[in-house]
């Protein structure tokens, strides 16, 4: 394991090494599929990508916390949180395994 931590750089400059298109061409791919991504989630939509993973964004209700300095219980307000599920396909591919017959 490297430590390293792709950043959106990263990924227009594989994109422009592989696909052929510009940087800047590349740079605006990029941002047009996270923006698509982004905006999907924001109207709570789940987005499956095939063979990676899905996002799907869930709702969590009102419950109560608690300070953990003071032991006082604070209301946590009702809030959208997004998850990534992998695939079974990213899983396996992640610990050097086989792919050959899994299903997304």
């Amino acid at each position: 394991m490297t430590g390293k931590t792709v950043t959106r750089a990263d990924l227009c400059e594989a994109v422009y090494q592989k696909v052929g298109l510009s940087r800047t061409e590349s740079a605006q791919l990029v941002e047009l599929v996270l923006k698509e991504i982004t905006d999907c989630l924001a109207e709570g939509e789940t987005v499956k990508l095939s063979s990676f993973g899905s996002f799907v964004v869930r709702s969590k209700g009102e419950r109560v916390g608690r300070n953990p300095k003071t032991g006082q219980e604070v209301p946590i307000a009702p809030r959208r949180v997004m998850v990534f599920k992998p695939s079974n396909i990213l899983k396996a591919q992640i610990n050097g395994q086989s792919t050959t017959g899994l299903k997304d």
